[in-house]
Formats: structure tokens, C-alpha cells, sequence
């Protein structure tokens, strides 16, 4: 969600009224979220001139750990150097630190590409916000899911009950410090999840929902303790039930 909406916002400021505009003091400090969309706190360092050049060798965009030389348009302007320095920034800044976890494993090979073209300036940021919208859709779609067996089969659901909240074994990413919350496109996801973790005996599925609309699931160690909650529905596996009355 971060690095998305830092790309719309890099995107709108490449192609800006007055032209493409740099962030010159550019760091994770200048920007907060608001709403679920970055902004930047300060404008004061921004600015719209790009450097003047009389050939190609006057055009090299120097970082600490990288040098990218840039091409000399015909009216003396080095080209995209404000796009793609906004952009190496963002890579250097955000997306090392945040596309590389989290991601389902099938997705992941995308956000590597992502990565991998953004940090040698061979994505501008037109390609950068195609690639991230197309990781998107496949997120909230549910089309990066692998066929598989079906698992759903081996677990019983419950309509309208949860177990009581507590603290109970953990995972990555979880949603929650004190057990394991996890966004998921269906309770069959799910039940691949569960079947995936050495724990996980039941998942519950609410209607609480992340930002791209995709409902939260809760992986329990445990199914006992079952408690009344119309907005729920609790799996539990069928071999964890085997003797047990529900």
C-alpha cells in the first residue's frame, strides 16, 4: 500500500502542470500517510528545474552506491533526470525495505522484478505504476493463486461463532502482535494457509477487511472456547474435531 501510493504520487509529479518536479531532499521523514495515501510534508526542497547539459557526459545521475548516465535532449535538458531520480530514491528508500516481505509467494517473483528494474533505472515511472497496479489486481482478484487440491473439504464450518480472542501462536505477516491475522481471497486460501502452518487447527473468517477488500482470517492453534458472533464463520479441521462434540 506504502510503495503504490508513493508511485501515484511520483507519477503525478513527473507529469505535473509545471513540468516534472524533483523531490530534492527526498526521505521517508517528508512523508506521512493520511487516509491510506502518502503525502509529502514538505515542498520547500521541491523543484521543477532539470539540469542543463551540452552532451551526454554532462548527464550522470550519481548515487552512493550507483551511477546512471543520462542522455542530453536537444534542448539542452538532461532527460527524466528529475523522474528517475525521484524514482531511484524510492527504490532505495522504500522498496528494499518493504516489496521484498509480506507479499503472497506467488507474487513475489513480480514485486523482485519491480525491484530489480526500478534499482537500475530500467522502469521510468510510467512502466513502475503499470507493474504495480498489474500485482494489484492479481492480489484482489485472486488470480495469482496456484490450482491446488482442494482443502476446504477437510475442515467443518460454524456460521456464526468465533473462539475467544487471546493470545495464540504467531506467523509473518500478521496483522496482530498476539497471534496469527492474516488477509485472504477466500476461506479456501485459508484453509491452504492452515494446512501450510504446524499449529493451525481452525481459522476464523470475519467481515473486517483490509484495503483492497480482502477479508481477515485468524490461524488458531485451538478450535474449544467457542463463543456467539453472527459476522463469523470458524473452520475447523475435521481431524482436530475427531471424537469431539460440536
Amino acid at each position: 500500500q506504502i510503495c503504490l501510493s508513493l508511485v501515484k504520487l511520483l507519477f503525478y509529479l513527473a507529469h505535473s502542470p509545471l513540468g516534472s518536479i524533483v523531490l530534492l531532499d527526498f526521505q521517508p521523514r517528508q512523508f506521512v500517510m493520511v487516509d491510506g495515501n502518502l503525502k509529502v510534508t514538505d515542498m520547500d526542497d521541491a523543484s521543477t528545474e532539470e539540469l542543463s547539459c551540452k552532451e551526454d557526459n554532462d548527464c550522470t545521475l550519481n548515487f552512493p552506491t550507483k551511477i546512471f548516465p543520462l542522455k542530453c535532449s536537444v534542448v539542452g535538458k538532461c532527460e527524466g533526470i528529475n523522474e528517475k531520480k525521484n524514482l531511484f530514491n524510492a527504490y532505495r528508500y522504500f522498496f528494499t525495505y518493504l516489496l521484498p516481505h509480506s507479499a503472497p509467494p506467488a507474487l513475489r517473483p513480480l514485486l523482485s522484478d519491480i525491484l530489480n528494474a526500478t534499482g537500475d533505472l530500467r522502469y521510468g515511472i510510467n512502466e513502475t505504476l503499470r507493474a504495480f497496479e498489474k500485482v494489484l489486481h492479481l492480489y484482489k482478484s485472486g488470480l495469482y493463486l496456484q490450482k491446488r487440491p482442494l482443502l476446504l473439504k477437510d475442515y467443518i464450518s460454524l456460521k456464526g461463532f468465533r473462539t475467544v480472542e487471546g493470545e495464540d501462536y504467531k506467523c509473518w505477516p500478521s496483522y496482530s502482535h498476539l497471534g496469527c491475522l492474516l488477509s485472504i481471497h477466500s476461506p479456501e486460501e485459508a484453509a491452504a494457509i492452515c494446512n501450510s502452518q504446524v499449529q493451525c487447527q481452525s481459522f476464523i473468517v470475519t467481515q473486517h477487511r483490509t484495503w483492497t477488500g480482502r477479508p481477515l482470517a485468524s490461524f488458531q492453534s485451538s478450535w474449544t472456547d467457542l463463543i456467539p458472533d453472527t459476522n463469523a464463520v470458524v473452520y475447523i479441521k475435521r481431524t482436530a474435531s475427531s471424537g469431539e462434540r460440536l
